[in-house]
């Protein structure tokens, strides 16, 4: 479904609460319509923000205490973390702008 790397709960810590690079965590499952409409977007943003940040996906039917944890109810679901900690999210689909909007005033205030 998606070029960007998979993250689980085994590689949870590492991949993106350890990550030195603010990381955008796109949470979804296969049965979800609109996280596969919006699975293209994120990769096309990706590629926007190469070196700067990291992308990767959860499938929250595979990891469902990480979904809990993060308070995931609707998805898709995008979280980013910044040092650690999720600082912003978008739920739903959304459009390209909507995502580069978020992630831009985070960039800027590193």
């Amino acid at each position: 479904m998606s070029a960007l790397p998979d993250v689980s709960q085994a590689t949870f810590q590492r991949d993106v609460i350890s990550s030195d690079q603010p990381v955008l965590v796109d949470f979804w499952a296969d049965w979800c319509g609109p996280c596969k409409m919006l699975a293209p977007v994120v990769e096309k943003v990706s590629q926007s923000y190469a070196g700067r940040m990291r992308f990767v996906k959860l499938n929250t039917d595979l990891n469902p205490s990480l979904a809990g944890e993060y308070h995931v109810s609707g998805i898709p679901c995008l979280i980013l973390f910044k040092g650690g900690q999720a600082v912003d999210r978008i739920v739903g689909f959304v459009p390209e702008k909507k995502i580069t909007e978020m992630l831009d005033k985070h960039l800027a205030a590193a």
